[in-house]
């Protein structure tokens, strides 16, 4: 996993399933340079560090991920853009699930399983 600074977050809404994140996707961000010359665009990597980020810290897990389940990148995430970060949590399988969106254009989605080990340990670890 890469450790890539967070975006700048201008607000979120929390509620007993998911949390969201309004995101600012500043074109100063160091994840433009080179990706790509002809148009810059926000890494795939990029969005999956900040989904598993936000969503271990927001969730109380350790970040210990097993695998990635339907990632799809719909539309490309550009300089200056805001974007909405929702992720939610599957407890019982221990998986969040993010999506990218703005309004009704979807950016990415998909799910982040963890290990099973991270649903006991969560009460006593949480992500850094």
């Amino acid at each position: 996993m890469i450790k890539s600074s967070l975006p700048q977050i201008l607000s979120q809404q929390v509620d007993s399933q998911a949390i969201e994140y309004r995101l600012f996707i500043d074109a100063e961000l160091p994840f433009f340079k080179g990706h790509f010359p002809q148009q810059a665009v926000l890494p795939g990597v990029t969005q999956l560090d900040w989904a598993i980020r936000l969503g271990c810290q927001h969730f109380n897990y350790p970040i210990d991920i097993t695998s990635l389940e339907v990632l799809k990148f719909q539309q490309l995430i550009l300089p200056g853009s805001e974007v909405t970060l929702k992720i939610s949590e599957n407890r019982d399988k221990s998986k969040l699930i993010f999506s990218y969106f703005d309004a009704e254009k979807r950016f990415a989605s998909g799910r982040i399983a963890l290990s099973l080990e991270a649903n006991t340990a969560r009460a006593t670890s949480s992500c850094k």
